[in-house]
């Protein structure tokens, strides 16, 4: 399947190349909330070959507890469509909202809740942790 997306002014292209949709979860940790500008991050954990661009990003490293992450931007309107991290190889983690389609989703999994806006009510019946989750929990809720 064929999953397509794009900044907001148009002048970088994202694809996603996979067998089905990736599962989106939402972080909530502090990070997300100042990147986003909103109460939590949307992203889809892929593999880094299946996801392409079209258009020159720039990067941006950031370093975080041991961790580093480069942010992919577009340059001209600033917004962020993915970033890799040392903490998952091989991966890229996908800002869902840049996804064409993006409001028929739902996330499968919210991580960093400790950190969650108190308004906001999660539902009951999705995996949710305190800060990270392990790999293999993290990867069960969402493969589902």
């Amino acid at each position: 399947m064929r999953f397509t997306g794009q900044c907001r002014c148009g002048q970088l292209k994202l694809e996603i190349i996979a067998q089905s949709l990736p599962s989106l979860y939402a972080c909530h940790c502090l990070n997300c909330q100042r990147w986003s500008g909103s109460a939590f991050g949307l992203h889809m954990l892929c593999a880094a070959s299946a996801v392409q661009i079209t258009g020159t990003a720039s990067t941006h490293v950031h370093e975080h507890a041991g961790q580093a992450s480069t942010q992919y931007a577009c340059g001209a309107c600033f917004t962020r469509l993915f970033n890799e991290t040392t903490a998952a190889p091989g991966m890229r983690v996908v800002r869902a909202g840049v996804l064409d389609g993006a409001d028929q989703w739902t996330p499968r999994a919210h991580i960093w809740v400790r950190r969650k806006q108190a308004w906001l009510v999660l539902p009951e019946d999705v995996p949710q942790w305190q800060e990270s989750p392990t790999p293999e929990d993290f990867g069960r809720a969402l493969l589902g």
